[in-house]
């Protein structure tokens, strides 16, 4: 097992009802900023609760940032960077998927980076995006209510973002920009069509296999808990497809999500990240679901690189 360092600071809250626990978790006298996506956080009704546990303490000040995209643009989250600055924002609160996570950790990091006039300088953000915004030293302060599980983003502290006028979908990564906190309801994954629920398996599936299917180095913890992950994703993925309604599958799905890419299966371990920087460029490109992009792509890489790879089979195999 190689050398390693493990910091995760951030609180989770899981279980159904627990966005009420935001009365206690968000400042009271904070000026927030809910962020959220394409819409559904509106009409499933998650935006109101959210919004109703904020009030229901403190003197807390909220504004809204809708339009987030599945892949989220950089332009947009720029405009999100002005609004913080406008309002004089202390506080994000992403309502939504991965998307909506790693946009909102963008918008933290960036706000900062600002003209003589108050709005964010575009050449600054993107110089931080290309050196994967390790440079930057402050950040508001981010929660996160997830409501699909896929990506991580609610543990960890990076994200990708997309800027499709230079055709480039960029991974960054900082530690301030770890959530303070994530609620986790699996309930809230019921609203979601069968579409991103399987991709969401897809995409925690392929997290596992690009921290796990390298070269041996004798990581028995990581190695045993990343087969664990593996199975349960292929056993409570077709749980789902036949029975959506079992709560019990759609915790257990949440949870080894965010259990994939919380950095824990990768410390101490080599990792390739082949398929996943292949498919960011399909996304970008193409706009594919970027979970599609993965299925598509990783039977094919796991071929082309099975020589680097076999000592790990074979050890597998064993």
């Amino acid at each position: 097992m190689n050398n390693f360092q493990y910091y995760n600071p951030v609180r989770i809250v899981f279980g159904e009802g627990q966005i009420t626990q935001l009365s206690e978790l968000v400042p009271t006298d904070a000026r927030v900023l809910i962020t959220y996506g394409g819409g559904s956080a509106q009409r499933t009704g998650t935006l109101d609760e959210v919004k109703e546990a904020l009030a229901a303490s403190g003197s807390r000040t909220v504004f809204e940032f809708g339009g987030i995209e599945a892949n989220p643009e950089f332009t947009t989250l720029l405009k999100a960077a002005d609004m913080v600055n406008e309002h004089n924002i202390d506080f994000l609160l992403a309502v939504g998927g991965g998307s909506v996570i790693d946009g909102s950790k963008f918008v933290a990091l960036v706000s900062s980076l600002t003209e003589e006039d108050g709005t964010v300088s575009r050449e600054q953000a993107w110089d931080a995006l290309t050196s994967y915004c390790k440079n930057i030293d402050s950040a508001i302060d981010l929660g996160a209510v997830l409501t699909i599980p896929a990506t991580g983003s609610e543990m960890n502290s990076g994200g990708v973002i997309n800027y499709s006028e230079r055709q480039a979908k960029l991974p960054f990564g900082n530690a301030l920009a770890f959530p303070k906190f994530s609620i986790l309801d699996p309930l809230k994954t019921l609203t979601l069509p069968e579409r991103q629920v399987m991709n969401g398996v897809a995409d925690a599936f392929v997290h596992v296999m690009e921290q796990y299917l390298t070269y041996p180095v004798n990581a028995k913890v990581q190695d045993a808990f990343a087969e664990s992950l593996l199975k349960i994703l292929i056993d409570e993925g077709r749980i789902v497809k036949q029975d959506p309604e079992n709560m019990e599958t759609r915790k257990n799905i949440m949870w080894t999500a965010t259990m994939a890419l919380n950095g824990l299966i990768g410390t101490g371990v080599p990792q390739d990240w082949t398929t996943h920087m292949i498919g960011h460029e399909l996304t970008s490109l193409h706009s594919i679901d970027h979970a599609r992009t993965l299925t598509i792509l990783l039977p094919s890489v796991m071929r082309e690189l099975k020589e680097s790879k076999k000592e790990k089979l074979a050890s597998i195999c064993a």
